[in-house]
């Protein structure tokens, strides 16, 4: 089964109190976006798709020596929206899709891998990564079937109900998807949500309503799963960098 990737980069990062793009922030002298295409490069994908808004040309430029295509997001109105905007490079693919978060740079390979082989050995259609945290707030939640185990639902911080919000198994906005299924069904979400955008999590939502399979693996190492949009998750990520590096010289 082929293995195309997509990366989603082209969020402005707000609160990293800079005019340079999130994904271009340093770690430990590197850009985060690297990390991320260095993870996707070593899963041997037929194609890596890169999505950029904020400051495109100053991000493509940064990325170009990888063998990478690149879609543009104009204007960003949501994680489905930012998908929506790779189907002209993917239109001819036919297997499955990894979607990462430039802003995630340490998740691992091992990971990735075990999460595609649950979503292929179960017959899934989608299958989401997630991990547990003991102060899961901020994050979307992933309900799960008590009895098969099953993702049923995965619901976004501010569209959740107080139950849901108790909930600790977070989405880590790293998905694979069945490619046929992922763009016909982003072809009919919609906006009808608190931020008003395309979420990608929706997708789910369809798959759920045509009674297709959704799994999810969860990670033992919560660290992995950690987006960066502060300066101070910054320093939390590179100091998770550092001790990857020194466990492996």
């Amino acid at each position: 089964m082929a293995l195309a990737v997509i990366i989603m980069a082209a969020g402005k990062g707000t609160r990293m109190q800079s005019a340079l793009p999130k994904v271009l922030h340093q770690a430990n002298g590197h850009p985060l976006i690297d990390y991320v295409l260095e993870t996707a490069q070593a899963l041997n994908p037929a194609k890596i798709v890169l999505v950029v808004g904020h400051q495109a040309e100053l991000v493509k430029n940064a990325t170009a020596r990888f063998k990478i295509d690149i879609a543009l997001q104009e204007p960003q109105l949501g994680t489905g929206h930012a998908v929506m905007q790779t189907e002209a490079q993917l239109h001819d693919f036919n297997g499955d899709i990894l979607i990462l978060s430039g802003d995630a740079p340490l998740v691992q390979v091992k990971t990735l891998e075990q999460l595609i082989a649950l979503h292929r050995t179960s017959s899934s259609v989608a299958t989401v990564l997630t991990a547990e945290l003991d102060d899961p707030a901020g994050y979307g939640r992933v309900m799960r079937d008590t009895s098969s185990n099953q993702v049923l639902k995965i619901v976004e911080q501010k569209d959740a109900s107080e139950q849901e919000r108790a909930v600790k198994e977070i989405n880590s906005g790293v998905y694979v998807f069945n490619a046929t299924l992922l763009f016909d069904a982003l072809s009919n979400i919609t906006t009808n949500n608190a931020q008003q955008e395309y979420y990608l999590t929706d997708v789910f939502a369809l798959c759920f309503a045509r009674g297709a399979t959704v799994s999810a693996f969860k990670t033992e190492n919560a660290n992995e799963i950690l987006g960066i949009n502060t300066p101070e998750q910054l320093c939390e990520a590179e100091e998770v960098l550092r001790k990857c590096e020194k466990s492996l010289s």
